[in-house]
């Protein structure tokens, strides 16, 4: 991204608007984020990805840009915390001990590759996020999930399963789609 200051500052507006939706109130107008200019008023895609104590407990995004990422960047954050069905509503008086990530995608790329054992040659891990897709069911993991599954046969095979395939898909027949993300973790001094 060309306007890294204003990516640092998104997961701050994310916690900004998610204090306000929780306690009941208007959360952050899109408007006034667009306003600010930067990626913010450019068409994009992010997820929200919060975590407590160090543990995912949300986690919701756009693969692909459909709309400012000003108005994605406050739709995923609300359903990180509230519509992430692996977890229950994040309570209000819970905000303060999570952690907010906002990683911004890259376009996704088709990544054609030969069998099984290419696509693990050519994955870039900690680099690519991935999208896998095969008989009409699709999953993805953003490039953080390298960090818990850094061989690239173990994030393939659970891709797979999070797709509610089998563990092995991967090796035939599966289409799979790379990107790349800008992550920003929130400064607590900030907004």
């Amino acid at each position: 991204m060309s306007e890294p200051h204003n990516a640092v500052v998104l997961p701050n507006l994310a916690r900004e608007h998610l204090t306000r939706v929780l306690n009941g109130q208007s959360g952050l107008s899109a408007d006034s984020l667009t306003a600010l200019g930067g990626v913010l008023a450019k068409p994009g895609a992010c997820f929200v990805t919060l975590t407590e104590n160090g543990r995912l407990r949300g986690c919701i995004g756009t693969l692909a840009a459909h709309r400012i990422l000003a108005e994605d960047l406050l739709s995923n954050a609300v359903a990180a915390a509230t519509q992430d069905p692996r977890f229950p509503p994040l309570g209000p008086g819970e905000l303060s001990g999570v952690e907010i990530e906002v990683s911004i995608l890259s376009a996704p790329e088709p990544f054609p590759h030969q069998d099984g054992d290419d696509l693990v040659r050519r994955l870039r891990p900690g680099v690519h996020g991935v999208i896998l897709i095969k008989n009409g069911r699709r999953a993805t993991f953003l490039p953080q999930v390298w960090e818990q599954l850094p061989r690239p046969e173990d994030f393939l095979g659970h891709l797979c399963r999070k797709a509610g395939l089998d563990g092995s898909c991967w090796r035939h027949g599966v289409e799979i789609l790379v990107y790349t993300v800008e992550k920003s973790l929130e400064n607590k001094g900030a907004v």
